[in-house]
């Protein structure tokens, strides 16, 4: 089951879409976050590129980002991202674009 791993949402569970998708585990992700705190400290502008559940932005969100932008084109994916930002209380922080992260 996928979860916050830290920050204000810590412990809340994540609804994941059921497309195949496998979203990055709370290793994986503590240790993206735990590279990137190293490499600055401004968290006032998130971007989640192909979301799949927003695992990612809504644990920066947690972990203090002002704002998230998720794009994903999947509207499966998209309306889980709103569901989750929902559960976690970060509407207000965040904005779901849901289509292709680049046109062809």
């Amino acid at each position: 089951m996928l979860r916050v791993i830290t920050g204000t949402a810590k412990g809340t569970h994540l609804k994941v879409p059921e497309t195949g998708l496998r979203p990055a585990t709370d290793l994986v992700r503590g240790a993206i976050f735990a590279m990137l705190e190293n490499l600055t400290d401004d968290w006032s502008r998130v971007l989640d590129v192909f979301s799949g559940s927003g695992a990612m932005g809504i644990e920066a969100l947690s972990r203090g980002a002002d704002r998230v932008d998720f794009v994903d084109r999947e509207p499966r994916c998209c309306a889980i991202i709103k569901m989750n930002l929902e559960k976690t209380k970060f509407t207000e922080q965040s904005h779901v674009y849901c289509m292709p992260a680049a046109e062809p």
